[in-house]
């Protein structure tokens, strides 16, 4: 039987006043990885409907290549929708609208623990990682206290010029809750595993981290 997959996507359009949303190549290229190996993917968004798409992950316009992940953006369900715990892995897409809502959002700390108990693989991308702000483990203990994990780096925030807009820089927002950070170059394709937990530095590393996450779940 195929693996169920939950991929789930930011509802937020803006940020502190900056127009954000999905980073589109953050579910999409990992929709298409996941799909290549014969798992079942259901796409959400935390309010479910359309999902607002960053504008500058498509300059030119939707890639033909990501046409059919457009699509099904255009009306999801609602991560209340679905029950995580009927899934074998979860992935948080990235973009800076998930710096709004997933970080410290009781929802998506309900969702990564689920899929934890069952020992499922739990998978995020640059801003995605955001989903892991003040999850607490059932002893209250931070869930990711000692695990390796990367995410956009401040040098990278600074990078985009948007240090000044995010309400926490993800770097040091993880390395204050425990996590043993790990980078690579800034937006060269950087993933680590540690057990269950997949993560990802960039727009650049949504690919390998997909793939590592495949491997993780078979």
């Amino acid at each position: 039987m195929s693996k169920k997959v939950l991929l789930v996507s930011t509802s937020s359009p803006e940020m502190n006043g900056h127009p954000t949303g999905l980073w589109l190549e953050e579910l999409a290229e990992p929709f298409h990885i996941f799909k290549e190996n014969e798992l079942e993917v259901q796409i959400v968004s935390i309010q479910g409907g359309t999902v607002p798409i960053d504008k500058n992950s498509i300059p030119e316009g939707v890639p033909a290549q990501y046409q059919d992940v457009y699509e099904l953006l255009q009306d999801t369900k609602a991560l209340t929708d679905v029950n995580p715990a009927d899934y074998d892995g979860i992935f948080f897409a990235g973009g800076h609208g998930p710096m709004i809502d997933f970080a410290s959002n009781q929802l998506v700390a309900d969702a990564i623990l689920a899929v934890s108990d069952k020992n499922g693989a739990i998978g995020a991308v640059c801003h995605g990682v955001s989903a892991f702000v003040d999850v607490k483990d059932q002893n209250g203990k931070s869930f990711i206290e000692g695990k390796k994990i990367t995410g956009f780096t401040n040098e990278e925030e600074e990078a985009v010029q948007l240090t000044s807009k995010v309400p926490f820089l993800l770097e040091t927002k993880l390395r204050e809750q425990g996590a043993a950070f790990e980078k690579g170059d800034a937006f060269a394709p950087f993933a680590v595993v540690d057990g269950q937990i997949i993560t990802g530095q960039n727009p650049g590393s949504s690919a390998e981290t997909a793939r590592l996450f495949v491997k993780t779940i078979a």
